[in-house]
């Protein structure tokens, strides 16, 4: 199981060269081992705002790529429910104040599973395992 940040989520939709090898990697291993690549459900928050700051152009309105996404066989979306809005508030050691990274983390928390991010603030968080 993997969680993927929000870029990693584009990136890898789009086929893009941006994924660490150690990315596309571990993507590729985890869905053909039947394992689940989770989103947490801040990304499609976060996919629609980048949109609406005309900072992100997709080939379709955001319903509809995130539905398209949905459809990938082994992904997953999590809701961000009461127990990571929580833990996102309670990190332990310093992590920054972005509330979508928060919850991102606290949602890999949750579940023991390792983020795939290029975020430098995420991979130096020394309480979640990531990959990049």
């Amino acid at each position: 199981m993997l969680v993927l940040d929000t870029h990693v989520l584009l990136w890898w939709v789009s086929g893009s060269g941006a994924l660490s090898a150690a990315a596309n990697k571990a993507i590729k291993n985890t869905l053909s081992k039947a394992g689940e690549i989770i989103i947490s459900s801040i990304s499609a928050w976060e996919i629609s705002m980048l949109i609406k700051k005309e900072r992100l152009v997709l080939s379709m309105d955001a319903e509809s790529w995130l539905d398209e996404v949905r459809q990938i066989d082994g992904v997953r979306f999590v809701p961000v429910d009461n127990e990571i809005g929580i833990k996102s508030t309670t990190l332990p050691g310093e992590f920054h104040k972005d509330p979508a990274d928060r919850m991102i983390v606290a949602t890999a928390r949750k579940l023991a599973a390792s983020l795939v991010t290029a975020d430098k603030k995420m991979i130096n968080y020394e309480h979640v395992k990531t990959i990049w």
